[in-house]
């Protein structure tokens, strides 16, 4: 058997929850999830998807929404559709 390396990391436990509700669905331990995510890590040569910061006009956005400004409520899907025809 191949020697191990213990990995110690603290995470919020609704994320932990979250993620290992995914994992169990695609039949992956947490061990097993940690062990695919450091394998595409060393082939990727870094991190296996786009880690980019955000710009201005993104940033505004975000906030704008995380404050609820500016949004247009629709009372169903035929007015939506109208305003936008």
């Amino acid at each position: 058997m191949a020697k191990t390396a213990m990995i110690r990391a603290r995470v919020e436990p609704d994320l932990k929850q979250k993620a290992e509700e995914i994992f169990l669905r695609l039949g992956l331990s947490s061990t097993e999830a940690i062990t695919l995510f450091y394998r595409q890590v060393a082939l990727q040569h870094g991190l296996p998807f786009a880690v980019k910061i955000p710009n201005a006009e993104t940033c505004e956005a975000l906030r704008e929404a995380h404050n609820r400004e500016g949004l247009t409520e629709y009372t169903d899907l035929d007015q939506l559709k109208a305003k936008h025809e």
